[in-house]
């Protein structure tokens, strides 16, 4: 699953990145090390420009809720559990399908965080000594330090309640499509002690699907609407681009933010041996 992610990288770096012809500056967030559900987040999608002459799909870059919410859903409150869609079932979900085959994006990251429960921890909790296991977080990112493209799906709400001049009468939401976690080893040895996880499977058992930039423009092209077309390119990306490592703890409070929640640790923390 992808429960909290990092992202770091400002407008002007994502648009190079993503060759977007439009963000609004207003819209510009804080770099943000511990995103979590019902945040704003950063979406790049393809959508044609509201009042413009010009009716073709333009690349944005625009600032989205985290938690999707359909646009027949009666109340937004639903949203904060619908941060994630699986990629094996999203065509056919009556929440996400129609999104799926006209409103897709991607959501760009750092890399996201995935806890552990580490077998100390595990076996204490079988034995009664312990009433919650105490987790080990793990950052996982490109091998390469490149952009964590998240395949997603944005929507649009339109609460009932407000007059259609208020500025929060449309919701726009998104959610990141999920898949499988690769069983392949990881670049590089978790943490220094290399007594961590090897694979990503052994963290979790979903991921977040990451797109390659090779399917970038496919994904975000609106005029592709057959869904079984649409789901070719839900196929993980080649193994071996991701690694991970232990960091600290303080990632576990949504309080805490900021880049030293990224600085890898030798191991798991002491208590959380994987």
């Amino acid at each position: 699953m992808c429960g909290r992610y990092a992202a770091s990288r400002g407008p002007e770096d994502l648009a190079g990145i993503f060759e977007v012809e439009k963000w609004e500056p207003e819209e510009a967030l804080a770099p943000d090390f511990n995103v979590a559900p019902t945040k704003e987040v950063y979406a790049v999608l393809d959508r044609p420009v509201k009042d413009a002459a010009d009716p073709r799909p333009v690349r944005q870059l625009r600032t989205l809720k985290w938690g999707l919410v359909p646009s027949w859903a009666k109340t937004p409150e639903g949203g904060a559990r619908m941060i994630n869609a699986r990629a094996e079932t999203v065509h056919e979900k009556p929440s996400y399908r129609r999104a799926f085959a006209a409103r897709r994006c991607i959501i760009p990251a750092d890399g996201y965080y995935e806890w552990v429960t580490g077998a100390g921890e595990r076996d204490l909790e079988v034995e009664g000594k312990k009433k919650r296991a105490r987790k080990q977080p793990y950052f996982v990112t490109p091998a390469d330090g490149s952009v964590f493209a998240m395949a997603g799906l944005y929507e649009f709400w339109r609460d009932r309640t407000l007059p259609d001049e208020h500025p929060l009468a449309w919701w726009v939401t998104c959610s990141v499509i999920t898949t499988e976690a690769e069983t392949t080893p990881l670049v590089g040895v978790a943490g220094a002690s290399g007594d961590g996880p090897h694979a990503l499977a052994d963290i979790h058992p979903r991921m977040p699907l990451m797109l390659t930039a090779d399917r970038w423009d496919a994904w975000l092209d609106p005029a592709r609407t057959d869904v079984e077309d649409l789901r070719g390119l839900l196929v993980p990306p080649p193994a071996g681009l991701m690694r991970a490592y232990p960091v600290s703890t303080a990632v576990s409070n949504v309080r805490n933010n900021g880049p030293e929640l990224l600085k890898e640790l030798e191991g798991p923390e002491e208590g959380t041996l994987f």
